[in-house]
């Protein structure tokens, strides 16, 4: 296996009655980059100008995108947390990137591009990654880097597997996550909270 790139997103639902999910996915591709990105940039419609987002989407655009995704192929470790108590969400963030981090090392991730959320935010995930150094192997070290959702399509795919896997971790809507299949490596986390 040789260094690769990882694209991940999130999907919560915080709730104060232990029922609060928060799932970060990890796409990891083979094969061209581009063609991910056409297949993404395809199935965008108008009212989704910038990007694809799952939580914006109707049940058919739900439906399509996960079916190009499991078309697409590749790997998607997905960390899930829980329970998620509202105001609680970035503690939960935390540790579903803290267990992401070694689960990506094992497959070689040198990279891992994350939806940037803003200035301070992006400052949490990276000291986070930069704490699970710690515990990973000395190398290669993971490198965290934000990119802009609108910007890269690659995110679109982490994004719409971690609403599935929310969705069906919520028990609604089983079949988006159903049709990603084998593509979904599911991590449980304790949230902390």
């Amino acid at each position: 296996m040789h260094p690769q790139d990882a694209w991940a997103d999130e999907s919560f639902a915080e709730s104060d009655d232990g029922k609060g999910v928060y799932v970060v996915a990890a796409a990891l591709f083979e094969g061209e980059l581009n063609h991910v990105r056409h297949v993404m940039r395809g199935i965008r419609t108008r009212q989704h100008q910038d990007k694809l987002h799952w939580s914006k989407m109707d049940p058919a655009e739900r439906r399509k995108a996960a079916e190009q995704v499991a078309a697409i192929g590749g790997l998607n470790i997905v960390a899930i947390a829980s329970p998620v108590p509202r105001r609680r969400q970035e503690r939960a963030r935390a540790a579903c990137l803290g267990a992401l981090v070694p689960e990506l090392h094992g497959y070689e991730v040198t990279r891992l591009y994350v939806e940037s959320r803003g200035q301070v935010l992006d400052r949490r995930d990276v000291d986070v990654v930069r704490a699970c150094r710690w515990s990973a192997p000395a190398s290669p070290p993971l490198r965290l880097e934000h990119r802009r959702g609108a910007a890269e399509p690659l995110l679109w795919v982490a994004d719409i597997v971690a609403g599935a896997c929310r969705s069906h971790r919520q028990g609604r809507e089983p079949e988006y996550r159903e049709a990603l299949g084998d593509l979904v490596y599911d991590i449980e986390v304790d949230s902390g909270c």
